[in-house]
Parts: structure tokens; sequence; C-alpha cells
């Protein structure tokens, strides 16, 4: 291939979103390297310099712990260079501090004092291009604290990124801004992932560090390192807290993932006040226990050795994550609200913030940034793309020496599908075997795992029963990360979250994950981010209904299908059999900015006529008819396993001389994208008598069927018994449908 740097290069720019609220997207972050050496460390677990000596996590009054005046004193680096970096600190600390004052709505104690370790990150670290942040061996950078974004905000105007100039600072939080009330990947280019939700980010974070390891183990040569950057994330007592933390960080430590690296902000404080009223657990001794590396920094305010020793050892240890706790105050800097929940998520005040300036001795106006500041970061953007342009310089040579390597690599990096990708699904015809959907979707993930180099996936623990195992492939372990089936265990918010990170690392990741239907209730979550965050993850759920029979109503979904109809950008789909199973992954494919979830069956299923792919790409088609002129009697509309049902009832009236069209409706979502002609063909607005069936919640039919039309489903809990006999006793039978026909008719 011709020009395989550049090409490479031109096609992840090109593949740039668009943002929802109308202004062009520019580019996404791009990690940026320093030759600065780092201080030697000594490998202790806990870095100290001669700043304040922290207070245990039960401790005395808070306001003896760490002083917030301008005169501490850096005495580990000259005094020049402590000059430009408290300055370049303090800069950080006031772009927050106005941006959250213009719009008087805002977390500014983030910010204040997660500065220092923002600050060595961005200018130090981390390796990225501001020019494109979509450059692929960036370093990724994720604020799991997302309620702190003019932190990352105030980074990325910095370091050079087109899309945070100083009149996005000035809008943050405004209407159609680029600085949004918390980080948004599909709003801010040099933003990864979209956090907010507290303990999501840390767990995307798992899932971009899985991404990178699993990459480096498939594509690295002994002669060409092709994959190696960071992972850095920034995480608060608020997403410890929350029990999705845990369960990732548990994942990162069993897999060993050795180039994340998590910093958290130990400022004990949350919107309630001091953590000592909920959260006083060893937090350094849980991570231990999940299988992290654990430093402790204990003055995050300015001691810049600190920090940088840490990160050293960090990197150091190539067997496991790091988790660095850098014990910092909130709003540093702010002499009445430092240390204290008030400055958490309010704008600080006109005479606090003049104040604050008095006290950390900044003479400028509003979002100023100084000259020497200014000039000190301005090498990012050359420095960004000498990087780039030496990986692409390496990346090309790796094409000519490896070219079907180079060629799976390129694809996922671009999000390129390959040619013909779609022939490798299966199709079937009436005389195949009936089957479960769920075991037709392990053949159509076994046919597309052999053409897509980017699918991967696994389940929470129920990979033999939601059938998600690629067969030729072994397990993602931290002994073969170059495997694809992906043990999640029973952890389903977390592997909601670890496969956002995976979709968001790179375009042509194809990540799948897997439970029971019912238990999205536990991902939920991270579902919709998902789906917010424009993350193409394919959810894989089975035992989609009461069908499942004698597990009970703890397991039979009934709201679910629902639910997530109502939920924006996000696929639902339901399908009948084999032809549908397929259709419905081939959508699920293509639709890389919009989740998918397919509701899969436990029982066996016939092969119907009628069905097809291309059906399923409409959402709604129909697969019989024998009326004339588009002016059935009736139509009868049923989704998965209850379009056999209408098929059958189809059938009965039909002997009864009706005219009678059927209709699959596996995705109302697609279905309400085409056009008002093709709709009209399917559900003429003349025919009002129309009869739905689906095992499920009867929310929403009506939009469907209309004020005449009839929705047979569930709208109670499920029971305890064989699928048939639940059917029965729930009314979801031909028999209800032939009757409902004859009295809308």
């Amino acid at each position: 291939m011709a020009s395989s740097s550049l090409t490479l290069s031109q096609a992840i720019l090109s593949r740039s979103t668009i943002p929802r609220h109308g202004s062009a997207h520019k580019l996404h972050p791009t990690p940026i390297s320093s030759t600065l050496s780092l201080p030697s460390f000594s490998g202790l677990k806990s870095t100290s310099s001669s700043g304040p000596a922290p207070l245990s996590r039960r401790r005395g009054p808070a306001v003896a712990r760490r002083p917030v005046s301008a005169s501490a004193a850096v005495e580990t680096l000259q005094k020049t260079d402590t000059e430009l970096v408290d300055k370049s600190v303090n800069t950080i600390r006031f772009l927050a501090i106005d941006a959250v004052e213009k719009a008087n709505s805002g977390h500014p104690g983030l910010p204040m004092g997660c500065a220092p370790m923002g600050h060595i990150l961005y200018d130090e670290v981390m390796r990225y291009n501001p020019k494109n942040p979509y450059w692929f061996n960036r370093d990724r950078f994720v604020l799991s604290a997302g309620h702190g974004c003019m932190l990352q905000y105030a980074l990325l105007h910095l370091a050079g990124y087109d899309a945070v100039k100083e009149e996005d600072l000035k809008s943050f939080r405004q209407w159609g801004s680029k600085t949004p009330g918390h980080p948004e990947n599909f709003e801010t280019p040099g933003v990864e992932v979209t956090t907010g939700p507290l303990g999501q980010g840390i767990a995307n974070a798992v899932g971009l560090a899985l991404a990178e390891t699993h990459l480096a183990a498939r594509y690295n040569k002994p002669d060409s390192e092709i994959v190696d950057h960071y992972t850095y994330c920034i995480l608060g007592d608020g997403c410890q807290m929350e029990g999705i933390s845990n369960e990732a960080c548990s994942l990162a430590g069993h897999w060993g993932l050795g180039k994340l690296i998590a910093f958290y902000d130990d400022n004990h404080i949350s919107i309630d006040g001091d953590t000592e009223i909920a959260f006083t657990e060893s937090v350094d001794t849980r991570f231990e226990a999940l299988g992290w590396h654990v430093i402790w920094v204990k003055n995050g305010n300015n001691g810049y050795d600190e920090i940088r020793a840490a990160i050293k050892e960090a990197k150091a240890v190539t067997d496991k994550p790091t988790l660095i706790k850098v014990t910092t105050t909130i709003g540093f800097g702010s002499p009445n609200k430092a240390n204290s929940y008030s400055v958490h998520g309010a704008a600080l005040g006109t005479k606090e913030v003049e104040a604050t300036r008095q006290n950390l001795g900044w003479p400028y106006e509003p979002f100023h940034v100084p000259e020497d500041v200014k000039s000190h970061w301005s090498r990012h953007i050359s420095d960004g793309a000498a990087l780039e342009a030496e990986w692409n310089a390496k990346f090309a040579e790796y094409e000519k020496k490896y070219p079907e390597e180079a060629a799976e690599l390129k694809s996922i990096i671009t999000g390129e599908l390959p040619a013909g990708w779609e022939k490798a699904l299966p199709t079937y015809t009436p005389e195949n075997p009936g089957d479960a959907t769920r075991n037709l979707s392990q053949a159509n993930l076994n046919s597309l795992a052999k053409v897509l180099p980017g699918l991967i996936g696994g389940s929470a623990d129920l990979a033999s029963s939601n059938m998600t195992l690629m067969k030729m492939f072994g397990d993602f372990q931290k002994k073969t990360p170059e495997e694809r089936n992906v043990r999640f265990g029973v952890r389903e918010h977390a592997m909601g979250a670890i496969c956002n990170g995976i979709a968001l690392h790179s375009p042509g990741f194809i990540p799948y994950c897997a439970t029971f239907f019912v238990f999205t209730d536990y991902m939920r979550a991270a579902m919709r981010i998902s789906a917010l965050s424009e993350s193409g993850v394919i959810y894989v759920m089975t035992h989609d209904s009461i069908g499942l029979g004698e597990d009970g109503p703890t397991h039979q979904p009934i709201e679910h299908i629902a639910s997530f109809r109502a939920m924006p950008n996000i696929l639902m789909l339901r399908p009948a059999d084999g032809n549908e199973t397929a259709g419905s992954y081939k959508v699920a494919v293509l639709n890389r900015k919009r989740p998918s979830v397919l509701a899969l069956s436990r029982q066996k299923l016939p092969q119907l006529p009628g069905t097809s792919i291309e059906g399923v790409e409409k959402g709604g088609y129909t697969i019989s008819d024998n009326s004339v002129g588009n002016k059935p009697d009736v139509i009868l509309i049923g989704t998965g396993s209850e379009l056999e049902i209408a098929a059958k009832a189809a059938d009965e009236l039909r002997k009864e001389g009706k005219a009678v069209r059927v209709v699959s409706f596996v995705s109302w979502e697609l279905y309400d994208e085409q056009s008002d002609e093709y709709k009209e063909g399917v559900l003429p607005s003349s025919v009002t008598a129309r009869v739905s069936i689906e095992a499920g919640s009867t929310f929403g039919w009506h939009k469907i069927v209309g004020t005449k039309g009839k929705a047979i489903g569930i709208d109670h809990f499920g029971a305890s018994a064989p699928a048939g006999k639940i059917y029965k006793e729930f009314g979801i039978t031909v028999e209800a449908v032939v009757a409902a026909a004859k009295e809308v008719i």
C-alpha cells in the first residue's frame, strides 16, 4: 500500500465525529512525550518531601492538615523551574476558577487541588499531538471525577488543542459549548470518554488499557514496538465509593494491566462533607489486595518531585497497574473555602476569588495565561507533530515487513471494515432445524471472528449459557493478552463500562458483552453512557423473556425491552430466527457510534419463511401477506419468539378467508428511520386493525397498533414453570392473537 503512514493519519482524521450540537468536530487527544529526566526514587510505597505531613484517614481537626498559602516552597527544583511550574499550576487553577465563576456553575475544588498532577502529566509525561487528538499511539487520559472537568479543559487549552480556545473556556457549561459540564468525548476532541457518573471513568480506563495491552500483544514484534502507550486516570473519593470502580479495578489487577496508572485524588471531601461520615476504609490496602502497585504521594499540593518520582516508579512496575494516592487539598489556595465541601460544587464567589488571587499572588485578569507559561506550553504542538511523524515512519517500516498484521491493525485504527465482511454472516431457510437465537448468535460471532480483527468480548460468568465464546481463540489473560475471549466474571456493571473504553480506544474495535437480559439492571448506567458517548458496544442479552421458564420472575425480563426502546441512541433488536439474528449482527457491526442490544431466546425457535437480513435493516418488514393493494384486513405484528405465534395466527385467520399481513418488528429505532413511503407500505395508515404480540410489557405498543388496535403482552411479573405453561397461562398464544384480530377487524 502506498504512503501508509500518511494515509493512516488522514484516515483517522477523516473519521472524526461531528458534535451533536452543530459545531464541526475537530480532532481527538494525542499524548506528548518529554525528555525531562525524572529524579531517582527509592521504591518505597510512600513518597515524601519537606511538605507538611498529612493526617491519617481517621484524624484530628481538618483545618490543621495542609497549608494553602502561596509561600510554600518547592525546594527540590531549581528556582527558575520552580517559579515556572508554580505559575503554570496556578494558571490551571485560575482558568478553572474563572470559568466556573463566569458560568456561576461548576466544580472548582478538584481542579484547584489536582492542578499539580495535571500539569506534570500533560506537560512532562504524556505523549500526544494537540493538532491530531486521534493519533493512534497517544497516551490516553481519563478524568473519572468528571465534575472537575475544568482541570482537563484548562490542560487541553494550554497544550494547544483547537477544541478548547479561550472563548470555549469563557462559555463553560453554556449552550453549544465545547466545554460542557462534564467531559464528553463526542463534543470535545481531546476528551477520550464521557465521564460524570462516578466510577464510570476508571472502568473506561481499564478498557482503554486492556485495548492497548491486547493490541501490543497481537501486533508488536521484536524489532518493532508499534503499540506503546499508557492510560492515565484521575479518580476521587466518590469514584472509590462506587461499586463499579472495585469491579473494574479487580479485573485490572487480575489482568496485570501494567500501563494503567491511576491517580487517586485523596482530598477527603465529598458533597455531604468530610468522608469520615461514610468512607473510612483503607483504599491502599484494598488496592494492594486487588493486585495493584500502590504509592502514596503525601504532598499533592506542591510536591512536584514526589509526583514525578511516583510516576517513574509506576512505569517501572510493568506487571500490574499502579494506584498513586495523591493527598491534596480540595480548593487549594482559597483562604476560606479550601478543604471544605463548599468548594466542591459551587463557584467561589467574587470576594473569595479575589481573596484567592491575593493568597496565591495572582495579579492577572480572568482567563489570562502569562506569556512565559504560554511560551513554555507551546512546544507541545511541534513536539506532538514530531511524535506522530516518528510513529508514522515507524508504522510504514512495520507495514513493509509485516503487511498482513499491518492491514489488520490499520483496520482497527481507522474503523474501516474489511471488504466483504458481511458475506461471513450465515443464512437460513425454513428447512434448517430450529434453534434458540442465543445459539444462532454464537454461530454469528464465530463467523464474524474470522473476518473482523477488532471483534473482542465475553460474558459476565455466563459464557456457556449466553453462548458467546469465539471457539478459535483462547482467553484474554495476563499471560495471554493476545486472545479475544474476555472473562469478566460476575461484574456486569464494570463489564459494560470496560467495553465502552475498548470501543472508544480505536474505531475498529467491536466489543461485545453478555449476560441474561434481566441483569441489564446491573449495568444500565454503563449502557446509557454507551449510548451517550457513541460507543458501539454490542450487548448480547440472552434469556430474553418468560420463555426461559423455570428460573422464574427474578430472571424473566418484562419491562426491559420497553426501557431500552425509550433510551436515546441505542438499538433494541429482538430477532425471531437465524436470518434475523444475522441481520441484527450486521446492523450492530455497522453502527459503530450507536450501541446495540440483542435480546435472544433460550428456547428453540423455527426458521420462519420470509425473514431476511435485509428486512432487519429496515427495523420492521412484512414476512407474509395474502392481501391485495396494500389493504389487508388485519396486520399482525410480532418480535422475537412471538413472531412464530403471529405467523401461526395468520394461517388460522387465512383459513377463514381473511387477508392477513404479518410484520416482524425487530427494531423500532430502525423502523422509525425509514421513509414515510416505506412505512406506509408496511403499516398503511388506512388499516387500523392491528394486533401486536410480545412476551413483555405492552408499554409503547399503542403508538404502533393505534387506538383501535390491540397489544398482547405481559404487564406483570412472570412465574416459575415450564415455558409452555407460562405462555398459555399468560395468554401469549395463537388463540389469543386470533381472538384479538377478530375483535379489531
